[in-house]
């Protein structure tokens, strides 16, 4: 059997024996839009909870977008033209719209870069886009703290736009339950005091931050409560198939557009498995996900619910970009040096988290629930060495290995990564997303 697995910017093909009992774990067909662009207009015409995005420009001055960074697959080239066009037909003047790139504490995306991540020229030469800067105190305003005492310092071009539009792409999020929506203003916009307190241990550790679970889940309930401190905010919401065609776009007020994405989206994305396996396949998503390490661990969580305890979990992920930050490399180091109980007493005592640090908190979730292995060509020794997972070289032969080792010819695959939520089935029908 040949599988195409995703992996940076196509696919690794992936040979397994005809004697295996493979089941490959997808999302079912999804619906595809005929026309985008139609699509995205019928959207901004038909808002959920909300004005059109011209209506609602209205006697306003003043409009700021909000984007995803480099690391999701958002159909940016889409959107924002008829979103900008919009505004200005309601009468924003087009140098008074600024479209903010939503980095969170990632780095800035600039140059060649920028121009995939916006993919329309002319928005680039129309309107001001920009980068938020976690670490600018003079970029944020302070808004006081949530009930759950977390500080809200956010962004003040978005804080201080009469206008306020979040666009995103709602997808599975091993810790927010989903992505998307209330997401792309906290942690997007956020200061890093922000940032760094709801990706605190105690938060990281609570049993409700995971996929596809909202209710009871804390980075979902401080999202909430900081995007209701902002007033009115509007958002488009886009769900892309596993090709990253255009499966489903609204428009309407953030947090309702966004359960309505989610209701849509969760019926594919979670699949029910009926079994656990000892051996697991997967991927990182391929590109722009797996350009780090540090985003190659949201593949490895995903799964965890279908695979064996002390079972094989294989990944692979390009890393073309190596690593991660600097801080998560310190991190990875921090680990190897303290060992996983060792790194987990240290980070329970901090209030706010060491940047990054939440990615090795939970790549320890996955390696204590298995074995995991690691497929990565943009890595180094030295890189492959801070993981502190296994390296391999050849994906067919760590398959046949762990077939031996386990001897159970049934292998599991997750082409998609963590795009697909495998669930077994008790616990799939246990779980309410809302």
């Amino acid at each position: 059997m040949q599988i195409d697995m995703r992996y940076g910017k196509s696919a690794l093909r992936v040979h397994l024996p005809d004697e295996l009992a493979v089941n490959l774990i997808r999302k079912p067909p999804m619906p595809v839009a005929n026309d985008p662009r139609r699509a995205v207009l019928d959207a901004l015409a038909h808002p959920v909870a909300a004005r059109s995005v011209r209506e609602e420009a209205r006697g306003k001055t003043s409009a700021c977008i909000l984007i995803c960074d480099i690391t999701r697959p958002v159909p940016n080239g889409l959107l924002l033209q008829p979103i900008i066009r919009e505004l200005i037909e309601g009468g924003i003047d087009r140098a008074r719209v600024t479209v903010l790139v939503a980095t969170g504490l990632h780095r800035p995306n600039i140059g060649a870069e920028l121009e995939e991540l916006i993919g329309d020229p002319w928005v680039l030469q129309s309107v001001r886009v920009v980068n938020h800067d976690a670490r600018s105190d003079a970029d944020h305003m302070d808004l006081g703290f949530t009930s759950h005492g977390t500080p809200v310092k956010l962004d003040r071009r978005f804080v201080e736009a009469d206008l306020k539009i979040v666009t995103g792409l709602v997808e599975p999020h091993f810790m927010a339950g989903y992505s998307g929506g209330r997401k792309v203003i906290a942690p997007g916009i956020a200061h890093k005091d922000t940032i760094t307190t709801f990706h605190s241990a105690r938060f990281m550790a609570d049993p409700n931050a995971e996929n596809c679970v909202l209710e009871g889940n804390p980075l979902h309930r401080e999202q909430l409560e900081i995007a209701a401190m902002l007033g009115r905010v509007l958002a488009v919401n886009t769900v892309i198939d596993e090709d990253r065609r255009l499966s489903f776009v609204n428009y309407g007020e953030v947090i309702e557009s966004h359960l309505q994405a989610v209701a849509f989206v969760e019926g594919y994305v979670r699949v029910p498995v009926p079994r656990r396996y000892r051996t697991v396949l997967t991927s990182a998503a391929g590109y722009p996900l797996d350009k780090t390490y540090y985003q190659t661990v949201k593949g490895m969580v995903s799964p965890i619910d279908v695979v064996e305890p002390g079972g094989n979990l294989i990944i692979v992920s390009e890393c073309s970009e190596g690593m991660g930050s600097p801080e998560f490399v310190a991190s990875q180091r921090k680990l190897l040096a303290l060992g996983s109980d060792g790194f987990l007493r240290d980070i329970e005592k901090k209030r706010f988290a060491g940047v990054d640090e939440w990615e090795t908190q939970m790549q320890l979730k996955a390696m204590r629930s298995c074995r995991i292995q690691l497929y990565a060509g943009g890595l180094s020794p030295a890189d492959r060495e801070l993981t502190g997972v296994g390296a391999i070289d050849s994906v067919e032969e760590a398959v046949l290995a762990s077939v031996r080792e386990t001897g159970d010819a049934n292998v599991a695959v997750i082409p998609e990564g963590p795009y697909v939520v495998p669930m077994i089935r008790s616990s799939a029908q246990r779980r309410d997303p809302r």
